[in-house]
Order: structure tokens, then C-alpha cells, then sequence
């Protein structure tokens, strides 16, 4: 059994927390300053540890799983945890961000870091198919070990940020696709050919409807500092970082609209109106 922290446990957080103690591990975190409705929630899995520089001596891997925009000072607030106590767990760094935010979280940490990123939906034990966590850097087989029912640990051939980048490729093809799909279906229904587009779209993108399109809605608050991060790895890989600021304005868009300010569990199955994606303002 190994002893494992999570920062922070948020719903992918606490879902991973589910499936590592469903194989067998101690699961901690900082419920410190957490709502009351997630620190319920998270404490069905895992036990709170009390404050960050508790969590960071008890545990031996500390995960950390929090939106995009919030990695760096995270990560900051776990190194200086890490000086202030002498711990020095091993820390995954699982958050949809660039190499390159990465590798700055990675060299201002007192300890070793793993480079991760979670390709997939929040985990759970008993899902028919695993939730994908790319690895790398040269203890990326340490975090690998930690069994953990309804997670494929999928350890890459390279160094630091190379699990990040992976995870920065794939992002961009998968929430570009929501993001167009939320534009394109607005605009079908501005001209009255909704019903035309999404039978159309369905011949090549099974998914494609409404219900997908106010899912990532939902998520727009996150998704824009993921598009951003994919701008900045485009732009290191010698691209233009047009398309991911794009994409990331259509997020920033889409996050005042209806369904940018629900919980993607409350969209309905059988949605077909697109309205509830338009962003406020004046048109």
C-alpha cells in the first residue's frame, strides 16, 4: 500500500482518488478551504489530511489535478510546502498544460516530478473502458505501479513534458472539434438549417449534436487556459499559436452563454435546441 495525496480534489481529483483506493492505497488530501459540497464529496474516498504541509510529509506520490490556469501556483504551493518540512514525495504533475509550464513547475520543486497528463474522462472503477494517464520522465514507472482500477498508466518513451505534450496534440483535435461543432450548430440554426447540418455532421461525427456542444459548454471556464497552453506549445513547436488563441476565444464565448454557467450533468440526452450556446451580449 502506498500513501498517495491529491492536490486538488476537485471531480477528476477525487475520481482518481476512487480508483487508487479501490486498489488498495491510503488516499489523502487538504480538504483546507475546500467548499463544503467537495470536501463531502471528497471525503467518500479519501481521508483529509488537514493543512498542505501535513499532506506533503504523510504522503509518498502527491498528484496534482487542478485546472489549467491554476497549475503553476499549485505547483508553487507544494514546493514551498516541500521546503518549509523537508518532505519529498515524488509529485505527478497531471494538468492539461504545456511543456513548457511544465518544465517550471518541475524546476522550481525541491522534489523529483513526474510529468503526466489524463486523456479521457474522470475515472472510476467500474467503467467499461480505462481513463488514459500518459507519463513520462525518468520516474514515470514509479507512479505506473500504483494499481488503480479503471486507470491505464501509459508510461511514454521521453523526458519531462513529454506527457504534456502528448496530451496538448490530442487536446487540440478533441476540444477544437466541441468548440467548431458549438460555433457551427449556433450558426445552422441563425439560418435554419440545423437539422440539415447535424445529419450531416453524424454521417462523419457519430457524437455530433447539441448535447456534445453544451457538455464542453459547460467546461468553457477550464477550457480556455488549456487552449492557451496548446497556443504556447504550438508556438514552441515553431507554429502559428492562432488556432489554440482561437479556439480559447471561443471558450471564453462560450463560458457567458447558458450552458457555460451549468454542470455538464445537467444537460439532457434528447437536447436539440442550440440557443443555450450563444454567447451574452449584444449580437
Amino acid at each position: 500500500m502506498t500513501a498517495v495525496g491529491v492536490v486538488a480534489p476537485g471531480a477528476m481529483g477525487t475520481a482518481l482518488a476512487g480508483c487508487l483506493a479501490a486498489g488498495g492505497h491510503r488516499v489523502l488530501a487538504s480538504l483546507h478551504g475546500r467548499s463544503p459540497e467537495t470536501a463531502a464529496r471528497a471525503r467518500d474516498v479519501l481521508e483529509d489530511a488537514g493543512a498542505l504541509d501535513d499532506l506533503v510529509v504523510a504522503v509518498e506520490v502527491l498528484l496534482l489535478v487542478v485546472p489549467p490556469g491554476s497549475a503553476r501556483a499549485a505547483g508553487a504551493e507544494v514546493a514551498d510546502a516541500c521546503r518549509r518540512t523537508g518532505a519529498r514525495p515524488l509529485v505527478a504533475e497531471l494538468d492539461a498544460v504545456a511543456p513548457a509550464t511544465v518544465a517550471a513547475i518541475a524546476a522550481d520543486l525541491p522534489a523529483d516530478l513526474v510529468d503526466g497528463a489524463i486523456s479521457g474522462p474522470p475515472p472510476h472503477p467500474g467503467a467499461a473502458a480505462p481513463t488514459r494517464v500518459f507519463l513520462s520522465g525518468p520516474r514515470a514507472a514509479e507512479v505506473a505501479v500504483l494499481e488503480a482500477p479503471g486507470v491505464r498508466w501509459l508510461v511514454l518513451g521521453g523526458p519531462v513534458g513529454a506527457a504534456s505534450a502528448a496530451k496538448m496534440c490530442t487536446a487540440s483535435v478533441r476540444k477544437g472539434h466541441q468548440a467548431l461543432l458549438a460555433q457551427a450548430l449556433v450558426t445552422a440554426a441563425e439560418h435554419g438549417v440545423l437539422d440539415t447540418v447535424v445529419d450531416d455532421l453524424r454521417l462523419s461525427f457519430p457524437d455530433a449534436g447539441v448535447p456534445t456542444a453544451a457538455v464542453a459548454a459547460s467546461k468553457a471556464w477550464r477550457f480556455v487556459d488549456e487552449m492557451t497552453e496548446i497556443a504556447a506549445t504550438q508556438a514552441d513547436a515553431g507554429l502559428t499559436p492562432a488556432l489554440g488563441e482561437a479556439l480559447a476565444a471561443v471558450y471564453r464565448a462560450l463560458a457567458t452563454s447558458e450552458w457555460g454557467a451549468r454542470r455538464p450533468d445537467e444537460v439532457p440526452a434528447d437536447l436539440t435546441d442550440p440557443a443555450g450556446l450563444r454567447p451574452s451580449g449584444p449580437r
